[in-house]
């Protein structure tokens, strides 16, 4: 497998506009002769869909909602990052380049960063035209506020919407191409495969989740932005549709799966409240703003927030990490959470949480100030617990959130597997071993709208392509595929429920493959993950038929991609000999608890490459070159 990474030359800051200078183009009458399959409709599939429709190529959009108003984008609370400098408190693309490294655990390419942060700054004139309706100061102009890892304010946000008021201004914009009848939307419909002819990406195999149906869609080249893979959890931030099945049945078909076991845990949402919860809520990040995190002094204090004096408090994240505080990166705040939980001074049912307290802020800023800030999200909180946040601390524990790992893909962003292009959280590339909060959509929004529009020209641009149709020998095989699939699962008629192996699966993946994991904790989840998907085939009991609207069926197929997902999960965080980010082995940690990494053996991208069923995959590596950044012990004291 080669792992060309294909980063240009020169000096960093000269790279993408060298690339783009360098890449080829299509003319505007050759791209409407072109075919395009969008997979995923959220920030970066439907701004990507968009921009392709404007370019004049001919684009069909998938989501398996019934709008792309539904993608899971939606619930993004805090803000969006961009080295605007509104502030004047420092900022610049260089050190919103050297934030997101460092933030990685310098475990990211520095070239797709940097341009990351270029194009940052044209993603925040882009939704302003589009009329995302950011907060903005007295005298008019876009506010700005402080996220973890960073020491300046780059956030723009619309209070605790910014998700939804981004994919607003990306949907009209996909609806527009839909109207001008260069983007075909096909909603309620879900990738089932990948088709790979003469080694490129030619089509993909979907079920009409409605009417059962399944189909054969062809087309010259392949863009997947589905989204992480959190979900295999169980319980996380995730929607409950979110899933991996588009990018790991592309796994299947020849692209490199990059960096699996760097999941992040969020420290901000409301704690689990029972056995059978379904999902956790997330609280976002922009409440450490103004929220102090702190649990009693003592163990054991079953206390009230109330009956508490301050002499009895610890603000741990202040004491412990007085430069960034609150506002210190979330895969150590995490950290920093179940550690003092774990001493026995947690709050709540169980222990399992620490309070996130305005009080200091209410009285120095007033309730309304407060309110114009976070409202909807207090609102969410008192709704979920029926405790009001104005009046009592919020409780909150860490979750499962983003994930960093994903399909490997290069500068172009495109997979080992030539014509399939990835983009956003469905990617490896940006975030390295912990992704800072508000570059999630920074990074969708860069891919759809900047990046891909560029590099997708210049493969098309470069290659010769056969005609095909729904009736090439690859096309007919893979829909084959999908329905012998589908009857087996249908076929099985056992005694456990879908949701009882998802929720075991989930179990496991967080006991042994969480916040903290260590070797024979991670050997011993792979062999009862192994275990579990062997008895999933066999005692699986899927309802229903397969010519009609099946949404257990459709959980079905998910959780059988979850269930070896999570079996590599484990392997690639077993041979990972170190601490980096959100993957934190028990085993390489410092002598006050931090990350250690080991930069001699580990400073690479795992790619691990499929190879066929109940075979081990290979693990291929790309060394990361660190030219402008130095790799050093990450602190935020």
């Amino acid at each position: 497998m080669n792992l060309n990474a294909r980063i240009p030359s020169g000096p960093i800051e000269q790279r993408w506009d060298k690339a783009r200078f360098d890449l080829k183009l299509v003319n505007p009458a050759n791209k409407r002769k072109y075919n395009v399959i969008v997979v995923g409709s959220g920030l970066a599939g439907g701004s990507a869909a968009a921009t392709l429709g404007e370019l004049g190529y001919n684009v069909k959009c998938f989501c398996f909602q019934d709008s792309p108003r539904r993608a899971h984008s939606i619930a993004a609370q805090g803000g969006i990052n961009a080295a605007k400098n509104y502030q004047n408190d420092g900022d610049s693309v260089y050190r919103l380049f050297y934030d997101t490294v460092k933030g990685g655990d310098f475990r990211a390419r520095e070239s797709n960063v940097y341009r990351l942060a270029q194009v940052s700054v044209s993603i925040i004139d882009q939704c302003v035209a589009q009329g995302v309706p950011f907060a903005r100061e007295y005298g008019g102009l876009l506010a700005n506020r402080s996220f973890g890892g960073a020491q300046v304010s780059r956030t723009f946000y619309a209070r605790g919407q910014t998700g939804q008021q981004l994919l607003l201004g990306a949907y009209q914009a996909l609806e527009r191409q839909i109207d001008a009848g260069k983007v075909k939307m096909l909603p309620r419909t879900e990738m089932l495969d990948l088709i790979v002819i003469d080694g490129k990406a030619r089509g993909i195999v979907a079920r009409n989740l409605v009417t059962g149906r399944i189909d054969v869609h062809m087309a010259d080249a392949v863009v997947l932005a589905t989204g992480g893979y959190g979900n295999v959890f169980y319980l996380s931030t995730n929607a409950k549709g979110s899933n991996t099945t588009a990018i790991w049945r592309a796994y299947k078909r020849g692209a490199a799966f990059g960096n699996p076991c760097y999941t992040q845990i969020h420290p901000t949402c409301i704690p689990q409240s029972g056995d059978y919860q379904s999902k956790l809520t997330l609280m976002s990040e922009s409440l450490r703003n103004d929220g102090r995190i702190w649990v009693p002094l003592k163990q054991g204090d079953t206390r009230t927030a109330d009956q508490i004096p301050e002499s009895e408090r610890d603000y741990y994240l202040e004491r412990m990490y007085p430069s960034f505080g609150n506002l210190s990166p979330r895969d150590i705040a995490s950290r920093a959470a179940k550690r003092v939980c774990d001493e026995g001074r947690g709050v709540g049912p169980g222990g399992l949480g620490v309070y996130l307290d305005f009080s200091d802020a209410i009285r120095r800023l007033g309730q309304k100030t407060i309110a114009e800030r976070y409202g909807n999200l207090f609102e969410i909180y008192e709704r979920i617990t029926g405790e009001d946040p104005y009046t009592v601390p919020m409780r909150i524990y860490p979750a499962v959130h983003y994930t960093m790992g994903g399909l490997w893909v290069d500068y172009h962003l495109m997979s080992t597997v030539p014509g399939l292009f990835v983009l956003g959280e469905a990617n490896f590339s940006d975030h390295g071993a912990n992704r800072l909060g508000a570059s999630a959509l920074m990074q969708g929004l860069s891919d759809g709208y900047f990046v891909i529009p560029y590099t997708l020209g210049n493969y098309l641009a470069s290659e010769k392509f056969a005609k095909v149709d729904e009736t090439h020998p690859e096309a007919v095989a893979a829909l084959a595929q999908t329905q012998s699939m589908t009857k087996q699962l249908l076929a099985i008629k056992g005694k456990r429920t879908v949701s009882s192996f998802h929720r075991e699966l989930g179990k496991l993946m967080w006991d042994f493959c969480g916040m903290a994991r260590n070797a024979k904790g991670l050997e011993h989840a792979a062999d009862k993950i192994a275990g579990l998907r062997e008895e999933f085939w066999k005692n699986v009991n899927v309802a229903g038929e397969a010519g009609d609207l099946n949404q257990n069926l459709e959980s079905a197929g998910r959780v059988a991609d979850f269930l070896e997902l999570g079996e590599l999960m484990c392997h690639d965080a077993r041979v990972r000999e170190e601490s980096c980010g959100g993957h934190f082995r028990e085993e390489y940690q410092t002598s006050d608890g931090e990350a250690q990494r080991n930069d001699e053996s580990f400073s690479h991208v795992a790619a691990w490459e499929y190879q066929g069923p109940n075979q081990k995959p290979v693990r291929h590596q790309e060394e990361l070159q660190f030219e402008y950044v130095k790799p050093v012990q990450r602190s935020y004291k």
